[in-house]
């Protein structure tokens, strides 16, 4: 009890000067209270659950509409001990398991390379997969940007931040704006209980991360009632991720270059100036400087700004990705997101350079044998052609000297 009573110290989660008492001042429906984020938790589960419905009933038509097709890998012939060490072991075995498994499954070294190689390609997630997953959440962004930016258009602190801040944290919340916050949370908690099963990208950890401060970010200012702020964070978020999936959408069907390239372009233009220019000069700037005016520092102010330069962090990292991907989309060279979506194969090529990379150095002396092989039946070959070239020449000649006696 004596735990509870600490971490809910007005000190950590009020300006000074301020106490429970002062809130209890607020109306019991307008006034954010910590256990109302228990109903994220349903919410996630009925996200999740929705989730499955849109990608087995409504994502495959339209994947079709938009031409999207799964390739056909080429499949690993049946062999139980690589199927068994495969789904146990690793999918890349080292050259000293290589050597084990021969023994094993009576196979060349050649032969369980390549194996392993199909085998990993029918791992890799199908088009229809990919396709589902952004179709998804670009229909969530879609929707969770046009109502907040309808809840929040002719709200006085979207056009002026210093309203973010009049008479906080005495600030009554809207009932449209506690379900703003309530589905936002609710569908990041589904990300993170879905991560696991969703196709694994290269900046995998990055996403934990993401959803981490995310969640810890939306609780902890909605706590705090931080509202105001945090629900600007969210819509600024929205509006560049809404292009984001749509390009990947068109990304994976088919004749859709064009435009899916013009929605990169877009995406590009509006991920840089919302996440690299507008957040840090406007919403950082004023939750850590103009925040300071109407009330001092406290833990809350300091947990809550770390959190902001977490995603901060995030937004370079993924700015980084994005100019590479503009700087080969202006050269021509823009094949696939640098980012994510066609890490397998991305990994699955490197995985093959590598193995092959092995296989030269320890297999050296087997490659020689060959090279050596294959270079003694080349000079065998000339050899015999030059021998019957001069026997041929040699029966031409005599028989022109016969001739000529007769």
């Amino acid at each position: 009890m004596e735990l509870l009573s600490d971490v809910w110290r007005q000190e950590y989660w009020l300006p000074p000067g301020v106490t429970w008492a002062d809130m209890d001042l607020l109306a019991h429906s307008d006034r954010p209270l910590p256990l109302d984020l228990v109903i994220a938790l349903p919410l996630s589960l009925v996200f999740v659950t929705l989730r499955c419905l849109f990608e087995r009933l409504l994502a495959p038509p339209m994947g079709r509409c938009l031409g999207v097709r799964n390739k056909v890998p080429a499949t690993a012939a049946p062999s139980p001990k690589l199927e068994s060490f495969y789904t146990q072991r690793s999918r890349q075995p080292s050259q000293s398991e290589i050597v084990v498994l021969m023994s094993q499954s009576g196979k060349t070294r050649r032969q369980i390379e390549t194996w392993f190689r199909l085998r990993r390609s029918q791992a890799r997630p199908c088009q229809t997969k990919k396709f589902g997953e952004a179709a998804w959440r670009f229909f969530f962004y879609l929707t969770s940007f046009t109502a907040g930016l309808a809840c929040l258009i002719d709200r006085p602190w979207f056009w002026d931040l210093q309203e973010c801040w009049k008479q906080y944290p005495l600030q009554p919340m809207e009932r449209a704006h506690y379900w703003y916050y309530m589905l936002e949370l609710g569908f990041y908690l589904s990300l993170l209980l879905r991560i696991s099963v969703d196709i694994k990208r290269k900046d995998f950890k990055e996403q934990v991360i993401h959803h981490l401060a995310t969640i810890f970010l939306l609780s902890f200012s909605y706590c705090v009632n931080y509202i105001r702020i945090g629900t600007l964070v969210m819509l600024l978020h929205d509006s560049s991720d809404i292009l984001l999936e749509s390009a990947k959408m068109f990304n994976y069907g088919s004749g859709w270059r064009k435009t899916r390239d013009t929605l990169f372009i877009f995406f590009a233009v509006i991920f840089l100036v919302t996440r690299l220019v507008i957040f840090p000069s406007k919403i950082i700037h004023t939750t850590l400087v103009l925040s300071m005016e109407s009330f001092e520092p406290f833990a809350g102010y300091y947990f809550f700004n770390a959190l902001l330069m977490v995603l901060q962090a995030l937004h370079i990292f993924w700015a980084g990705l994005i100019l590479r991907m503009v700087y080969k989309f202006l050269g021509g060279k823009l094949e696939k997101d640098e980012r994510s979506d066609d890490e397998s194969e991305a990994e699955e090529e490197e995985d093959d350079k590598a193995g092959n990379e092995h296989s030269d150095h320890d297999g050296g002396e087997h490659c020689w044998e060959k090279s050596r092989d294959s270079l003694n039946s080349t000079l065998s070959k000339l050899t015999s052609s030059c021998v019957l070239n001069n026997l041929t020449n040699h029966r031409a000649s005599a028989a022109n000297r016969m001739r000529q006696a007769q």
